[in-house]
Order: C-alpha cells, then sequence, then structure tokens
C-alpha cells in the first residue's frame, strides 16, 4: 500500500489536478482505478504462468526490486512537486501515450486517462513486497503453469479492496476539496515518496538513511556506558549470540553491539503473520534469509572490523542495527 498505493494516488491526484486546471469535470471517476488494478491482474497472472513454468530464474534481483523501489520515490516526489507548482519542468512526469499511439487516443479522451494507471498496473510486478515474493515462491513451488497463474490471481484479486478503497477515498476527497486537496494530496505523495527512497537506501546498506540519523542522536547516548551482554547478546559457546524477534512491524531488539572478529550468531524467531520481515537481509555482508518457510533461522557470521552492519526487511521499511565495536 505504501509503495503501489502511493502510485495509483499520484496518478488519480495528476488527473483531478489537470480538471481543476481546465475547469472541467469527467464522470466515471474511478475507471482509472480499474485500469490500474485491471493491469495489474493480468500482470500478475502471466508472471504466474510464467513462474510455474520457469520458477525462480524469472525471479527478481535484489538490485532491480532496489531500483524501482528508487524510480517509484522519485516518481511520487516529482508528481507532488508539479502538484505544488514548484517548476514546470514538472510537468514532464505526467505520464502520456507514446507517440505512436497519441493519434489514437487523442480525441479519445477517457483512453488516454486509462493510459497511465494501465501501464501502472503493468509495472507493479516490478515493486513486490514481502508477502508478494511468499506468493511468488509458492507459484514456482506448483511448477504448473495453471495453478501458478491460479495462485498469484487470487493473490491480486483478494488485495484488489484495499486500492479500489485507497482509489475511492482519493478521487472522492479531490471531488470534495478540490484546490485544498492537491496541496494535502502533494504532502503525503512526498512521505511516500521519501518513504520508498528511504528503503531503497536501507536495502542498500547505506549509511545515512533516516533510521540511522535518529539513531546517530538516540542509541549512542542510550548504550555509551553499557557493555555488550546488556544490549541483547551473550557468549554461548564462543560465540555472540542474540535472538530477534521478528513482527510484521519490525525487529526486537533493533540495536545490538558485537565485538569485531568474534562469531555473531543470529536466531530470529517469527511472531505473527509477516509482511515483508518475512525477508531478513544484512546488505553489508549480503546475507538475505527468508522466514515464509520456516518460523525460525539461523544466521551466524563474523565481523571482520568495527563500524555499522543494518539488517532489513525485504522492503527496506523496517530496520535494525548492529554496532560492531
Amino acid at each position: 500500500m505504501a509503495v503501489q498505493g502511493g502510485i495509483l494516488a499520484s496518478i488519480i491526484t495528476s488527473r483531478e489536478e489537470e480538471e481543476i486546471q481546465h475547469k472541467v469535470k469527467r464522470k466515471n471517476s474511478l475507471w482509472p482505478v480499474a485500469a490500474f488494478l485491471g493491469a495489474k491482474l493480468v500482470a500478475y497472472t502471466i508472471l504466474g504462468v510464467l513462474l510455474g513454468v520457469i520458477g525462480q530464474t524469472l525471479a527478481l534481483t535484489d538490485t532491480a526490486r532496489t531500483v524501482m523501489q528508487f524510480v517509484a520515490g522519485g516518481y511520487m516526489i516529482a508528481v507532488a512537486l508539479n502538484l505544488l507548482n514548484v517548476h514546470p519542468i514538472f510537468r514532464y512526469v505526467l505520464i502520456q501515450p507514446p507517440h505512436f499511439l497519441r493519434q489514437f487516443v487523442n480525441n479519445q479522451t477517457t483512453r488516454k486517462d486509462l493510459f497511465a494507471p494501465a501501464l501502472f498496473g503493468l509495472l507493479t510486478i516490478f515493486l513486490p513486497c514481502g508477502t508478494t515474493l511468499a506468493m511468488e515462491a509458492l507459484a514456482i513451488s506448483s511448477g504448473s503453469p495453471f495453478w501458478g497463474a491460479a495462485i498469484m490471481a487470487t493473490f491480486t484479486v483478494a488485495t484488489m479492496p484495499y486500492f479500489f478503497g485507497l482509489g475511492w477515498v482519493t478521487t472522492k476527497l479531490g471531488d470534495t476539496f478540490q484546490q485544498k486537496f492537491l496541496k494535502v494530496a502533494a504532502v503525503v505523495l512526498i512521505y511516500l515518496g521519501v518513504a520508498s527512497i528511504n528503503g531503497g537506501l536501507n536495502l542498500v546498506g547505506s549509511p545515512i538513511t533516516l533510521q540511522s540519523i535518529k539513531q546517530a542522536f538516540y542509541e549512542r547516548s542510550r548504550y555509551a556506558n553499557q557493555t555488550t551482554e546488556q544490549v541483547g547478546v551473550q557468549i554461548v559457546n564462543g560465540a555472540q549470540a542474540a535472538t530477534i524477534d521478528v513482527r510484521p512491524t519490525g525487529y526486537t531488539p533493533n540495536y545490538l553491539q558485537v565485538k569485531a572478529g568474534v562469531p555473531v550468531r543470529l536466531t530470529l524467531n517469527a511472531k505473527g503473520g509477516l509482511g515483508c520481515t518475512s525477508i531478513f537481509r544484512i546488505p553489508q555482508l549480503d546475507i538475505q534469509e527468508s522466514l515464509q518457510q520456516s518460523p525460525t533461522k539461523v544466521v551466524e557470521f563474523t565481523p571482520a572490523q568495527p563500524g555499522k552492519l543494518t539488517y532489513t526487511c525485504g522492503m527496506g521499511m523496517y530496520r535494525g542495527t548492529i554496532d560492531v565495536i
């Protein structure tokens, strides 16, 4: 909802802004939402067929998902800046049909309005969350194009009410508040765009993120006078052992201190139904584990030198820090 929902909201608000500028009011205002969801259903069903036939070779790489997350965040911020009339250059972020389709849709407003949401609906396959990745893994394991398509189509249909509700609320707010709505929508899109980009920074293990800035002031003072054992780590059979509870909303604890050159053993315990936290990553060490099939995983590594390591979910939304001293 944060990323794909933000994309859908940005498309609708761009359309509302165009209506206000041209002083027009079009009927069937939910058609763009339907186009987005319909194209998404088609894309995910085809993806399910391919996953059932080809399997793991079709899975997106971490790099591809991270790049798409940066692109999505940048697009939402650009749309927001256009809504705020920051500079005319941001008008170019509005998606229009390519030149060879212009003549076909030029005098058909409805088709023109449906192009952008349908296009982004197709592209959502490049923005999977942890739950989507779990469904893709299930489609791969089916080994059947029919069941692969059925799994992905059922999953997509089940999520449609959430996106339809978001689209409906966004449209109705635009109808009611007009100009004020555009300003509020711009602020929301900037927030979602920054969150998406920040997630991408977490996925690549960037030392500068919103969380790291907060932790630089918070954890340093909180744990300055504590020993390693006091922040969740114990020595067991020569290794620094810690248990991390993995919940749908993050990790407990989300801060650990370990010593360089000593093996580390992290025990991951899944608590409740997981979304993107079902994927556990330490980007700097190229470590990735999935809790989709097993509620408990053990991650082992030996930090070579002092510094900060981060552990994140599959989308970089939730994060913890391992302070190597």
